[in-house]
Formats: structure tokens, sequence, C-alpha cells
């Protein structure tokens, strides 16, 4: 009975998550601002706790038959333009109208610069999208924007702010948060393939048997883990953004208007490949929602001069999230229309 009940509250999570994610902001930011003397131990624990989403993000992964997927030369090649290629147009158009207050321009850039690779798979999936093409994708997609991000700074805002910022939070965030939860992701489902075995086999125990049930509870654990990184990102800097009220509305609108022409940007560069609904949904979604939780700990890490862009990239990710709700509602009623219309 325990793992029917276990199924049960999974499938009821998952069925709520968007309220559930919602509820967390709200108890976050009451958190930060009822009680402010809670907000560093609540930033110590964005690391470790987005760490874990992303080790169980990354389980979704097809390791096994990642290279079937990356043989999925239409899809990735049209997220890959959409996102390295298209984005990068739109964001130096938007950044122009804060390039006065390089805080601002810098927490712009950061975060509008890096497609998301989390939560943008929930939210494609709620969607109708091809989620398993993103889950596919996540690798290839961080790895370019890790590549690509010092670059397009680079491009963007200049060698001389870029050469003042410390490269050494960024390494260690690219290995905490990505190469450690990547490489214990595939090892995790190593072992739960040797769980499994061949038809006929008898059950094997030990090491490979802990791989199959840590992946059941990770599975489990998505919309918590979720639930808490946005508890924890919001609870510490509430404060922060309410005293820097007046700079951050600023960034607002360019947010606002980035989801707002993402919608018929990432419906014209499916068009092309000829992408099926679903497909096309995921193309979408992959190149409007951004890394925000990822490059959070980097704008943390950021000189005190521009000690402001964590603020803007948290402003991000609370436009972004009310973004998502009217993607995934209505979103659906113009993507198959748009497919048929291909066909």
């Amino acid at each position: 009975m325990e793992p029917v009940r276990n199924r049960t509250l999974v499938a009821w999570l998952e069925r709520r998550q968007i309220g559930l994610y919602l509820a967390a902001i709200i108890a976050g930011g009451a958190a930060g601002f009822l009680a402010p003397g809670t907000a560093a131990a609540m930033e110590l624990a964005i690391n470790p706790v987005l760490g874990l989403l992303l080790y169980a993000t990354f389980l979704g992964i097809p390791f096994a038959s990642l290279g079937r997927a990356v043989r999925d030369v239409r899809f990735m090649a049209t997220v890959l333009v959409l996102n390295f290629a298209v984005v990068p147009v739109v964001v130096f158009g938007l950044s122009r109208f804060v390039a006065g207050d390089q805080a601002l321009l810098v927490g712009v850039l950061l975060v509008l610069l890096t497609p998301c690779i989390d939560y943008v798979i929930v939210f494609s999936g709620l969607a109708g999208g091809a989620s398993d093409r993103l889950l596919a994708a996540a690798p290839v997609l961080m790895l370019a924007q890790m590549l690509l991000l010092p670059l397009y700074l680079l491009l963007f805002v200049g060698p001389e702010l870029v050469f003042v910022i410390d490269p050494a939070p960024f390494v260690q965030a690219l290995v905490g948060l990505i190469v450690v939860p990547l490489a214990l992701a595939a090892l995790t489902q190593w072992l739960a393939r040797l769980a499994r075995g061949r038809e006929g086999d008898p059950p094997v125990v030990g090491r490979a048997a802990v791989g199959r049930k840590v992946m059941a509870a990770m599975q489990g654990l998505m919309v918590p883990l979720m639930m808490a990184t946005l508890a924890v990102v919001v609870g510490s800097q509430i404060a922060g953004v309410r005293q820097e009220l007046g700079s951050l509305l600023a960034v607002v609108p360019l947010y606002a208007a980035f989801l707002l022409v993402m919608v018929p940007l990432g419906l014209l560069a499916a068009r092309p490949a000829r992408l099926d609904a679903r497909a096309t949904l995921a193309v979408v979604f992959s190149g409007a929602t951004r890394n925000s939780l990822v490059v959070l700990p980097l704008a943390l890490a950021l000189p005190e001069p521009l000690a402001l862009a964590a603020l803007v990239v948290v402003t991000q990710t609370l436009v972004e999230l009310l973004g998502m709700l009217a993607y995934v509602r209505f979103l659906p009623r113009l993507v198959p229309a748009d497919s048929r219309l291909r066909r």
C-alpha cells in the first residue's frame, strides 16, 4: 500500500505544481519580510537546494539514448539557433534601455542570455510540449551557454568590465551545480539499469537496487525541491528587492517584452525545421525561459559595485513564473493551428 500512496501523492503534487510554486514564492517572500534575519541562512541554502534540484532534473535525462536525441538534428539545431543566435540579438536590443546602469545591464545580460535547463521541462510538459527532447538537449544547452556567456558579455559590455569579474565563482558554480549533479545522475542511471537487468534474470540487490530506489525517490521530490528552491531564492533576496524597487522596476517591462516577443520568434524558428506541434511548443518554451536559478550564484559572486545584478536576476524569476502561467494556458491554442498551417 505504501508505494501506491506515494504514487498518489506524487501525482497530486504534479497536478497542482503551478499553484504550489506560487505558494512557495509567497511563503518565501513572507519569511523574508517578516523575519529578515533568516535571509542569510536562506542564501546559504540556495546552492545545496539548487544542486539537489538539478540532480533530480538530470536524472530525467535519458543518458542511455542521448546519442539518438543529439541526432535529432532538426530539433537540436532549432533550439541552438534560437537560443544562441536569435535571443542574443533580442537581448542586445532590450538591454540598451538599461545600458547606462552597469549593474542593471549585467544582471539583464546574465539572465536573458542563458536558456533554462530545469523548470522549462516542467512547464513545457504541462503545455503538451516535447519535454523529453528538452531533457535530452539540457546538457548541450548548459555547455553552450557556459562557453558563450563570457563572449556575449565581452561583446555587449566591454572588456574593461568583464576583466574585473572573478572567474573562480563561475567555475565553482559550473562544477558544483552542473558537472557534479550531472555525473551523479549518470552514475545513478547506470546503477538503475543494472538493477533492472534482463527479462528473466533474478532481482538485483545491493548498489544497483539503490540506484533504482534513488531515481524513484528523486522523481517524487521534484516538485518539493522546486518549491524549496523558489522559497529560499525569493526569501533571501526579497528585502533587497524591496529596498531597490525603484531601480528594479526599470527591468520589469524588459522581461515582459522578452516573454512576448519570444512567442512569434519561437514559432518562426520552428517553421523551417517542420517540427510537429509538441516539438514546436518545446522550442518556444526553450527560447523564452531563462536560467535564473543557475546564474543567481554567479550574480551573487559579482563585485560590490555590481551587487544589484543578483536582485535583477531574482526579479526576472518572478516575472517569468507569471509569464509561464500564461504560456501554459494560451500557447497550446496557438501552436496546433500554426502546425496545421505548416503541414
